[in-house]
């Protein structure tokens, strides 16, 4: 059965990769007409995304990458900005 949750209900969710990272929280919504086009999602302290941006708040991330939303988002690994070679090294 498909359960349906308000909008609202998302903000400051914890997102995480289809592996298990911790990626940040929901900061907002996009929505273009009546669908949802994207998630803005912020860097916290502790999460992969901090650790890769750097100094950037956060990233925008298709609906579509999107695989799971409950009590936490799930999302696709291929959201996570890749390192460059420099950082790796």
């Amino acid at each position: 059965m498909l359960k349906m949750k308000k909008i609202s209900e998302t903000y400051d969710m914890k997102v995480f990769t289809d592996s298990g990272e911790y990626f940040g929280d929901i900061e907002e919504s996009i929505l273009t007409q009546n669908k949802i086009f994207g998630w803005r999602v912020k860097a916290t302290k502790n999460s992969f995304l901090n650790k890769v941006l750097g100094s950037a708040k956060g990233v925008i991330v298709p609906h579509q990458l999107v695989k799971s939303i409950g009590d936490i988002m799930i999302i696709s690994r291929a959201a996570v900005p890749s390192y460059s070679g420099e950082e790796e090294k």
